[in-house]
Formats: structure tokens, sequence, C-alpha cells
């Protein structure tokens, strides 16, 4: 499995998780037991369909080795495996955030992951 996984959200959310220093989840993660997070491939996809216009989104790149064995790989759309941690996510765990853009279509502009050191 990817060793960099990621959690989109509201930046609002994220702002209070760092002055907090541990991120809890959004309302949806702490409902469902676990923060959802998704692999790269799965992000454009994640964006669309949970967050579709959104204009305080933020992309968190975290580290998914260090989470441990809270971190599961979990069947979810389609039977695809998704990223779940179970309990908090400790920020030393991430390795960046980014704010993103909507395109005139309104879709966010996800950026070239691989062009971003640290992942």
């Amino acid at each position: 499995m990817p060793m960099t996984i990621f959690k989109l959200c509201p930046e609002t959310h994220w702002r209070q998780a760092e002055r907090a220093g541990v991120f809890l989840g959004t309302a949806d993660d702490r409902r469902d037991g676990y923060i959802h997070f998704s692999a790269a491939d799965q992000l454009a996809e994640t964006a669309a369909k949970h967050y579709a216009g959104a204009r305080d989104l933020v992309l968190v790149a975290v580290d998914g080795q260090s989470l441990g064995p809270r971190l599961k790989w979990e069947p979810s759309r389609g039977g695809a495996l998704f990223p779940h941690l179970y309990g908090s996510l400790p920020l030393r765990s991430v390795a960046w955030v980014r704010h993103l853009a909507l395109d005139p279509g309104g879709r966010h502009v996800l950026p070239d992951l691989d062009e971003i050191p640290g992942r």
C-alpha cells in the first residue's frame, strides 16, 4: 500500500486541529468511527463525490507508515481499498498541507503529487 495517504477536509477543521495539536476528524469521520483517507489515485473522485464546489478545502498529506496498526485498508466504493485511521491523527505524521483551488467548472485543482517534496 502507498506510504503517503491523503485527507481532504475543510480548512476550518484543519486550522482547529493545528491549534489543538491533533486532528480528531470531521463530523463524518467521528460518525463512522475512523478518519477517512484516500490514496493519490482516489483523490479526484473523493473530492468530486464528497466536496464538490467546496471553496475552503485543504489536502493533507500524511505518512501512513507512521500511523502503525491503527491504519487499516478496507473496502469502500466499488470494493476499492481505502485507508481508514482508527484513532486521532497526530500532526507529527503530516508531511504537508495545501489549499485546493477550484477550476472554472467548480472542480478542485489537485497538485501534481510527484512534484511535491516529501512525497
